[in-house]
């Protein structure tokens, strides 16, 4: 079993969305860090600095733009990753109309228009039924705000900057789990699939009745995935 477990937020997230991670798996490992991957403008920047936070090796876990780092981590250095998780992530870098998208995102925040989390976008992050859920709706919306609109500008143009990690999937030697929410409307299950068919030996998971943030959604659920992940 890992000394250490790495686990990366996604975009406008931190530490908060592991909240019921870190104080339930804690006593499976050593150290857990939560790396703040707001600073830099480039996945590889990214990546690199994560990878100078944490010394020798790991087990890595990553929720979407974590996904996207934790893979360009692998990239970089496969030897330090000795567990990976990937949730309600895709190895695929962004379509046409995605990066279309982030662009537009961008420049309304560099005309300071940005606004953080909206309860006009969290029917695309959480279930339907967690949409009145306090809970759930008040660490996105505190997280979101702690992040800021410069950590937002810079999280985006780093997505924008990654690599298709297709091809990395067949490569990868260490025990691998996918997870993804049924319902996640921003990296469908079919990604997920995509993914867990690629990696050999990878094992999938779904959460049910969830959208793109299982570990704050069904976090009893997504850290009994983990502590199986984690000491299997």
């Amino acid at each position: 079993m890992p000394d250490t477990l790495v686990l990366l937020p996604g975009l406008l997230n931190d530490a908060a969305l592991w909240s019921h991670q870190l104080r339930h798996l804690d006593d499976l490992v050593q150290r857990i860090v939560v790396p703040d991957i707001t600073r830099h403008a480039d996945i590889g920047e990214i990546a690199g600095a994560v990878l100078a936070e944490v010394p020798g090796t790991f087990a890595l876990a990553g929720l979407s733009m974590g996904g996207y780092v934790a893979l360009e981590m692998l990239r970089q250095a496969p030897d330090r990753v000795e567990r990976l998780a990937l949730l309600d992530t895709s190895a695929r870098a962004d379509s046409d109309e995605q990066r279309r998208r982030r662009t537009g995102l961008l420049q309304l925040a560099d005309m300071g228009r940005f606004k953080g989390v909206t309860p006009r976008l969290l029917p695309m992050l959480v279930h339907p039924d967690r949409l009145d859920d306090p809970a759930v709706t008040g660490p996105i919306f505190e997280m979101a705000a702690r992040v800021g609109r410069d950590g937002f500008i810079r999280q985006q143009r780093a997505i924008l900057s990654r690599a298709d990690s297709r091809e990395l999937l067949p490569r990868i030697a260490c025990p691998t789990l996918v997870v993804c929410g049924r319902q996640d409307q921003l990296t469908p299950p079919s990604l997920s699939e995509e993914m867990a068919a690629a990696v050999p030996g990878a094992t999938l998971e779904f959460v049910e009745h969830c959208g793109h943030l299982p570990a704050l959604e069904h976090p009893e659920a997504t850290t009994a995935l983990l502590r199986r992940w984690l000491t299997a």
